[in-house]
């Protein structure tokens, strides 16, 4: 029977911490403002805003490059990529072709996936059945964002703006045989597109306009068309419910129990979206991994990021139980349940 196995993984984020008191010399805001709402102390930022060398991609390739260090793999070694982002380097074509390039990968296919926080466990879901089937051997799975160039960091913006963050993370799923390997044991996706508007971004696009608005008639194009909106209130009462709902359904499809679990990584969010699921499953805190106060919401990132490093604290051992959740715009959301 093949399995799909995590053979590598790592994560990348910039060098230029962004504190809350940063942000407030930006807009009026404080520490304890965010802090006491999202759980956030700081997040990385590219320091350019407008650096066109420190982009998704390249973010992602410097995740990627650790994750096939970890591997003992190289580019040549991968034959398909799945790239998770809601900030690509271009409107298209996605950022998968030009991590191929990046990485100096074979003509290997390149999906990119636009499921924005719930991206990830997407992507995953996807690879996995890659692998099941037999049609891949090893695919590259990134998750990456540059959310720094695109949010409004004035008053009218800073309820969305203080919550996001830049970072990739990147694993490599392989086909083995080995009984002794880890597996993905569990997956399920979901969406209720109903709901898009109160978590998205308008323009451009076929809806609101294209880059001939812009240029025709610039004066009308509004701040809340051009960055992210969010009805902050009405996204975290469906994710305090859909978040369980996903957990609980990929634990009974592998006939496991909260009390199998061994670690919990849920998307970095919100600290009180993951407090709030952490105490209706009862677990204890050496069974939750959150980074979310130092890296803010990094999107597709978020879980990747966050599992890199609780793999590299110890906190996640071979052969533990792990379950990945997320839920986001769209609204979208699912969880990835494996034996590591």
């Amino acid at each position: 029977m093949i399995k799909s196995t995590i053979k590598g993984i790592g994560f990348h984020v910039p060098d230029h911490v962004v504190t809350n008191d940063d942000l407030a010399k930006l807009m009026t805001t404080n520490d304890e403002w965010i802090t006491e709402r999202t759980g956030i102390k700081e997040r990385r930022h590219r320091e350019n805003r407008n650096d066109a060398q420190e982009t998704t991609a390249y973010l992602g390739f410097k995740a990627s490059e650790k994750a096939l260090q970890h591997a003992g793999l190289a580019a040549k070694d991968i034959d398909y990529i799945v790239f998770a982002t809601l900030s690509p380097d271009y409107y298209f074509p996605g950022c998968g072709v030009l991590l191929q390039d990046m990485l100096g990968c074979d003509t290997i296919g390149a999906l990119d996936v636009r499921n924005q926080c719930s991206g990830f466990v997407y992507a995953m879901s996807v690879a996995n059945a890659f692998i099941k089937s037999g049609t891949y051997k090893n695919i590259l799975v990134v998750g990456a964002e540059i959310h720094s160039f695109g949010l409004d960091f004035s008053d009218e913006g800073r309820g969305v703006s203080v919550i996001f963050g830049d970072g990739a993370g990147a694993i490599v799923l392989s086909a083995t045989e080995d009984e002794n390997a880890g597996d993905i044991l569990a997956v399920n996706m979901h969406s209720e597109g109903k709901f898009a508007d109160e978590l998205c971004t308008q323009f451009p696009g076929s809806k609101f306009g294209w880059s001939d608005r812009m240029r025709k008639e610039p004066e009308n194009v509004t701040n809340k068309e051009v960055y992210p909106i969010m009805n902050g209130n009405f996204v975290f009462k469906h994710a305090v419910t859909r978040f369980p709902e996903t957990m609980q359904e990929a634990l009974d499809k592998a006939g496991k129990t909260i009390e199998d679990l061994d670690m919990f990584i849920p998307h970095q969010a919100n600290l009180r979206i993951a407090q709030f699921v952490q105490q209706k499953f009862g677990l204890p805190d050496e069974k939750i991994h959150n980074n979310i106060q130092k890296y803010g919401n990094t999107t597709a990132a978020s879980i990747p990021i966050a599992l890199s490093e609780a793999i590299e604290l110890g906190k996640i051992k071979r052969g533990d139980l792990v379950l990945l959740s997320a839920f986001g715009s769209g609204f979208t959301w699912g969880s990835v349940l494996f034996e590591y």
